[in-house]
Order: structure tokens, then sequence, then C-alpha cells
């Protein structure tokens, strides 16, 4: 594999040194920074993305500006952000064979964990996912049951996205401090005490941004991904097992509301 990376955050550098792990790694060019966090025998700083087969990034300021740059130049593009590509751009990557894996962040992986075997959800299932961002917590909303360190918490109901199933609920949770989440959460059994399953993830904040933008990374340049544009869930198994396979460490457990 040959990875490009534009980090623009710690949580950027952090997925830089998950690659280096990787045997199969051949190289890392870093793109657009020069510094000290990522340096190995395998990593260098680039301002050519040539030799490359994809680039990852965890910038928000124009994260498809980069987009746009990797399909100019024949590479795959994986985002953290959760940025809604333009129909023209979304039809370069797929006429060019390459895949643009958007929301390869905690948001991305919640989505992805509503696919995991311990839930098996269904179509029309009611379901919830959920998240972290920084922000002040809430005293009302949504509760959404993390592990520990976490804790419950009150997030707030997002709009429905496009084409969403409308069992679906999605919710984001503003904390402040370092720890981070993503959770799925699916009706369990009917009857006079329902129960709800879970699998969920809390971890130091940064580290969990990191294991989610390296494990898209891997899952693109392992050929995981289907061309054009596409999430996490889209391919949760693989997305799934690349980031347990860099460390992402899950709970889950039935619960009576």
């Amino acid at each position: 594999m040959r990875i490009a990376l534009h980090p623009t955050t710690d949580a950027g550098h952090r997925a830089g040194r998950l690659l280096l792990a990787e045997a199969d790694l051949e190289a890392l060019g870093i793109y657009g920074h020069r510094g000290p966090a990522t340096e190995d025998r395998r990593s260098t700083a680039v301002t050519d993305l040539a030799g490359f087969t994809v680039l990852a990034s965890d910038d928000t300021v124009a994260p498809l500006d980069l987009a746009a740059i990797a399909v100019e130049d024949h590479l795959s593009c994986i985002l953290g952000a959760d940025a809604s590509p333009s129909p023209g751009l979304a039809d370069r990557f797929s006429r060019a064979g390459l895949t643009l894996l958007v929301a390869a962040s905690p948001a991305g992986l919640a989505g992805a964990l509503l696919h995991h075997d311990a839930l098996a959800a269904q179509p029309g299932q009611e379901a919830l996912i959920a998240w972290t961002v920084p922000g002040k917590p809430l005293r009302r909303g949504e509760a959404v049951p993390f592990p520990a360190p976490l804790g419950a918490r009150w997030g707030r109901r997002l709009p429905a996205r496009p084409g969403q199933d409308p069992s679906l609920v999605l919710v984001e949770v503003p904390v402040e401090g370092p720890w981070g989440g993503a959770l799925a959460q699916v009706a369990g059994r009917p009857g006079p005490r329902p129960t709800q399953s879970l699998v969920a993830v809390a971890d130091d904040r940064r580290h969990l941004e990191a294991i989610t933008l390296a494990a898209g990374a891997l899952l693109v340049a392992r050929g995981g991904t289907a061309p054009g544009v596409s999430r996490p869930e889209d391919a949760a198994a693989g997305y799934l097992a690349e980031a347990a396979h860099v460390g992402l460490e899950l709970a889950g457990f039935d619960a009576q509301p």
C-alpha cells in the first residue's frame, strides 16, 4: 500500500502512526504538512501525489477541495469530514473507478455499528445511532447510554439524511473533555418488558478519531469499497474489521429501557 495522508490535527497525526504499524505499507506520504509526528523510514513529506493510491485527511475546512485534487491525480480519497460532494464530483470518482469515502469518523463508525453481527438490524426496525462532537453538554434531549468512561449523555436529534430509513434516528452528542464515543442501538425483543440491544465504544477522543480515519484509509487501500461516494456503513463489515485491527474495542449488551 502507498497512502498519502493530509493531517491537520493531532488525530490526523495519530492516524499516521497507526498506518505506519501496517506491515504491508510501502510508503506514507505526508501531504501538505511537515512535522516530526509521523516521521519514519517509510514516511516522508510530499508535495506530489504521484505514486500513491489513496489520499486520507482529517481536514474540516475544505475537505472537498482535497477530494477534487485526489480525483484529478487519480487517487481514491478518504475524508474524516461528513461532507456532501456535488453530483459532478461524485460522478468523476465513479467514472474513474475511484472511491470517495466520507465520514471516516465517529459519526461514520456509529452507522457501521448498526450492521454489527451483535445487532443484526433489519430494514424498518426501530434504531438509533449516536456519536460525540466537541461542545457544551446538553441538559436534556435524547438519552444515549455510552459505556464508561464516557457514560450516559444527552444528545440532539438530527434531521434525516436523504434516502434514510424513517425508522432510524440520528443523534449528535456534544461533550467536553478528552472522551469520545459512538453507539448503535436497536429495539430488541417485544413484549411486556421490551429490550434494546446496543454496541458502542468510548475512548480517548483523538485516538477514536485516528482509528476511524485509519480504518477508512486501510479499507479503501485494500479494495474494500466500490467506486463512487460511500460511507463506512456501506462496507460495514470490512470497515469494522479494519477498525478492530488498528485497536477499536467495543462493548455490547441488552438493556430494558
